[in-house]
């Protein structure tokens, strides 16, 4: 790295410090509504319904969204997640997905 010019180094000492420091997702408005059976931190508090935490991000999303359009026909699901924008569904799947799985 002693042959880096000075510009490069900072820059890949900015790049490598910015890795480490992702934010966590805000909690989402709507969280409230999940949180009755999926628990606020994504563990089910119902039995039957699905653990969310640490489910990937684009799975949890694509989910909600099939939810909310009827392709998953689940009733509860689609009252729930029905009236949501897609801002709002990209929150919901965000926080799940960022949330420690606490079950083997």
């Amino acid at each position: 790295m002693a042959d880096l010019p000075m510009r490069l180094k900072l820059a890949l000492v900015l790049l490598l410090a910015g890795a480490s420091c992702v934010a966590a997702p805000v909690r989402p408005l709507r969280l409230g509504l999940c949180a009755a059976c999926h628990g606020e931190d994504g563990s089910a508090t119902q039995p039957g319904v699905p653990d969310l935490a640490g489910q990937r991000e684009d799975y949890l999303r694509a989910a909600l969204e099939q939810y909310r359009d009827g392709r998953r026909d689940v009733a509860v699901m689609r009252a729930a997640v029905g009236p949501l924008a897609a801002a709002e569904l990209d929150a919901l799947a965000a926080w799940y997905a960022a949330q420690a799985r606490c079950r083997p």
